[in-house]
């Protein structure tokens, strides 16, 4: 497998929750899923997404936006709409396909939403070295053939009830969320110094996935350079550059956030996790997460089980 393959697959994909909506002008939705990479494909007309910071962004038919990190937005007919923007987030769910109508009467546009479910924790390192939005446009000359076929599919798949319809539609939506990043992560510029430029160079590349295929092995510096099929000091001094931090700090950090979704997703004791990632002692394991997390991964445990239990993980 391929590093990239593997950081996604380490982010636990798990569909998508959605909401189509048949709006006309004047119009206007507000969406916010933070941490949780959003999107919007527009099936037909077009309209602009404003969120500050950014230009306003016009999306036409055929294209698809995606903002990694889930940031506070709207969804506008125009820029200067005097529409009220209502919540979209409480609209998605998975398992309502009918569209919901919203807006004036005006001149129409049908938009698909939704944001993924994943590993938020998993997931961190990639989001935060993605843009603040990813725009794909479906438009001109040549738009991207899986956007073109993945949105044709979905427009079918949401027009009317067949069975299995959820389930692939959450195929769908995680497939295009990938399809979004590997084609950003296509377009980095040669030495552009960013975290995903690591995954074109094929020896960073290579060192990547050897960690994240096999975390729990006692990795060295000059086992990875091996891997990697450069000198330890070149190697070291790369990934350094590249990644911002040295080989063992990034093991280190992604060890961390193995054993955090373990304590949150598993009951399995302590020193099981400890060793599933690549320590020999418990109280080394306890040590490091400690100094990662601010807590023992006993506390951390109980700590995060009573905030998923009041609903404010």
């Amino acid at each position: 497998m391929d590093s990239l393959s593997l950081i996604l697959d380490d982010m636990h994909f798990d569909g998508v929750v959605f909401a189509a909506t048949h709006n006309t002008a004047p119009w206007a939705w507000s969406l916010a899923t933070p941490g949780l990479a959003c999107f919007h494909m527009v099936t037909g007309g077009q309209c602009w997404l404003l969120r500050e910071g950014l230009e306003p962004t016009l999306l036409q038919h055929g294209d698809l936006v995606v903002l990694a990190d889930g940031g506070a937005h709207r969804l506008v007919d125009k820029p200067q709409s005097l529409a009220v923007a209502e919540p979209l987030r409480p609209r998605m769910t998975r398992s309502q396909m009918a569209a919901h109508p919203h807006g004036g009467g005006g001149t129409p546009c049908q938009l698909i939403s939704g944001h993924a479910r994943f590993d938020v924790d998993m997931a961190a390192p990639l989001v935060a070295a993605l843009p603040p939005l990813m725009h794909v446009r479906g438009l001109g000359e040549a738009p991207p053939l899986w956007l073109a076929i993945g949105l044709q599919f979905l427009a079918q798949e949401v027009a009317a009830p067949r069975p299995a319809q959820q389930a692939i539609v959450n195929r769908l939506g995680d497939i295009l969320f990938m399809e979004c990043i590997r084609e950003h992560v296509e377009a980095l510029p040669e030495g552009s110094g960013n975290w995903l430029a690591a995954l074109k160079d094929r020896a960073l590349s290579t060192a990547l996935a050897c960690m994240h295929r096999e975390p729990r092995r006692a990795w060295t510096v000059p086992e990875l350079a091996q891997q990697a099929c450069l000198s330890r000091s070149a190697f070291a001094d790369r990934f350094t550059q590249t990644l911002g931090e040295p080989p063992l700090t990034y093991l280190t950090r992604h060890r961390m956030r193995l054993a955090a979704r373990q304590l949150s997703h598993s009951a399995l004791p302590v020193n099981r996790i400890a060793d599933e990632v690549g320590y020999a002692s418990e109280a080394a394991f306890s040590q490091a997460f400690k100094r990662a997390y601010g807590a023992s991964p006993s506390a951390w445990r109980l700590q995060r089980t009573a905030s998923l239990g009041t609903g404010q993980a």
